[in-house]
Order: structure tokens, then C-alpha cells, then sequence
């Protein structure tokens, strides 16, 4: 007899479908490539069939799997479209619902959240503040706030439910303004130790920055500034102070982005995974729970 397969194990299936790679799939879902592969052979067990035909060198789908996969994602698509119904009919849901994100997330990213939201639970009122991005799991910590928009922490806890929306791309950025630093990248060969940097006060940017500079060979950078958020971040950047690391969507949503030229395309910086986060205690909450299930409903191009 074949045993139920949970969602999440199907996601899993489909997206390593989609990839191909065991090693890349774990890492998105923070496992090992072992764990993944021993959930794969679990499947194939139960169904008395083979789902992958594998080597040292590559990874493919058996006509099984193929088929397999289909089925799986027609399981995710109605399990989604279930968890929303049940939500949809409880039209009794109200209270308060406070939220936490970025300036830019706040209409690059909320919108199409809030609109899908309020029109399924129109009695719930919304309180959002906004800030550094990476204050956004201490908001919850602290239980300033039941939602925030926050890229996953490089060391992802037990304790916080996250909800991906999209991975944003980082990219190193520079002045186009007239000023020392335009002159010092100018030239033929660039000093990369000899630039000053604006730097993020904390979180996954300032991290990653460190870890670009290093594979630069710049192991003390020269740091002019360290300012909280990314939109401050890129404005620093716009006044000819230096150099930085901003997401592209920051980027292209500033005002004082026609200040700015990407330096560097940012191949080597992990992205941000954007997500939807709350505590995991308050997946009780009606409230909470019909939000994260917005967040698995809408998507992202």
C-alpha cells in the first residue's frame, strides 16, 4: 500500500525535477544532499518504482518519474487551493494583523500580498511599519510584529516559519557622480583596497559584502559608513562616498538611481531568498496562517 505523501515532500520532488541536482535542492531547503536523496529513495519505495536514474555525473527523470511529477504538482496546485478555501470560508476572521518590511519591499513586494489578502479577509486590519530589512526576524522576536518580509538568515532557526517569494540579486554599485571614487575606479588597473565602502550595520548584506571584498583580495576594506537599510545604503552610494552592495530591486526602485552604475553584476554573492516570516508558535493564529497561505498563493515573475 502506498503511504500519503506530504506537501512539502512533493515540493521537494518537483523542484529537484525541475533542477536536476540534488546538492543545489538541498541547499534551497537546508538540508543535506544525503537527507534529500534518502526522502527520494523512501518515495521510490513506496512506490515500487524507480523516479531517478542517477550517476556520479548527473541526474534524470525515469519515465515513472515523469509521470510522477506530474502528479505531484497537480497535489501541490489542489493543496493550495484548499488551504485557501477553508481560509476564504471563514468570513468571520477580524482583528489585527501587524506587519514589518522595507521601504521598497513595501511597494515592491506587499502590494500584490495585501490585495490578495484583504480581499479574501476584509475584517482584519493592517498595521505596517517599515525599516532596516535586517531588523525584520528581531521585530518578530521581540513580538513587535506577527509578519515580516525579511531575506532567510544565513543561519535559519527552528523557531521562524519562512515562506520564499523570490531570490533578489545582490550588485555591487558605484557613483556615476564626479567625485574621488569615480576617479580611483577610472583607472586601468582598480585598487580595490584603496576605495571606500558604505557597509550595512548588520544582516546577510553586510556578511556578503565582507565575503566579496575578501574574494577581492581586500581583507580591511576602508569603510566610510555604516548606515541601516538598503535605500540608505544606495543613497550614500549616490552622493560619491563610496562604493556598496545593494539588492537590485532597491536598486531600480530609488530615487537616486540614475546616481548610481553597477560596478559588478554581483555572479559570485548569493542572492537574497525574499520570504514571508513569522514565529512558528503562531501559526495557530487564524490570522497569521491566512497570510503565509497568501504568500504560498501568490507569485513572483
Amino acid at each position: 500500500m502506498v503511504k500519503p505523501l506530504n506537501p512539502n515532500a512533493l515540493k521537494l520532488f518537483v523542484e529537484l525535477s525541475r533542477s536536476l541536482h540534488f546538492a543545489k535542492t538541498a541547499e534551497a531547503h537546508h538540508m543535506s544532499p544525503s537527507t534529500l536523496s534518502r526522502l527520494i529513495q523512501r518515495m521510490e519505495a513506496d512506490l515500487g518504482c524507480s523516479l531517478l536514474e542517477r550517476d556520479n555525473r548527473s541526474v534524470s527523470l525515469t519515465d515513472a518519474g515523469k509521470i510522477f511529477n506530474q502528479f505531484a504538482a497537480r497535489q501541490i496546485q489542489e493543496w493550495q487551493q484548499l488551504k485557501l478555501s477553508l481560509l476564504e470560508k471563514d468570513a468571520n476572521l477580524s482583528g489585527q494583523l501587524r506587519l514589518y518590511c522595507s521601504v521598497t519591499a513595501a511597494y515592491s513586494h506587499l502590494p500584490p500580498l495585501l490585495d490578495r489578502f484583504r480581499s479574501v479577509n476584509p475584517g482584519v486590519e493592517l498595521i505596517l511599519s517599515t525599516g532596516d530589512p535586517a531588523d525584520a526576524i528581531t521585530q518578530l522576536q521581540k513580538g513587535l510584529v506577527e509578519v515580516s518580509i525579511a531575506a532567510l538568515p544565513d543561519k535559519p532557526t527552528a523557531a521562524i516559519v519562512f515562506k520564499s517569494l523570490e531570490q533578489v540579486p545582490l550588485r555591487i554599485i558605484a557613483p556615476t557622480v564626479d567625485c574621488e571614487t569615480r576617479r580611483q575606479l577610472q583607472q586601468a588597473e582598480i585598487d580595490w583596497s584603496g576605495l571606500a565602502y558604505i557597509f550595512p550595520e548588520h544582516g546577510p548584506a553586510k556578511s556578503r559584502l565582507k565575503h566579496w571584498l575578501s574574494s577581492q583580495g581586500v581583507k580591511q576594506p576602508r569603510v566610510y559608513a555604516r548606515v541601516s537599510g538598503h535605500e540608505a545604503l544606495v543613497s550614500m552610494v549616490a552622493l560619491g562616498l563610496g562604493v556598496g552592495m545593494a539588492p537590485q530591486v532597491v536598486i531600480d526602485n530609488s530615487p537616486m538611481q540614475a546616481r548610481v552604475r553597477v560596478l559588478h553584476q554581483g555572479e559570485n554573492i548569493r542572492p537574497f531568498e525574499l520570504g514571508v516570516c513569522a514565529l512558528k508558535k503562531n501559526e495557530v493564529n487564524p490570522i497569521v496562517a491566512a497570510f503565509i497561505a497568501t504568500a504560498e498563493e501568490v507569485v513572483f515573475d
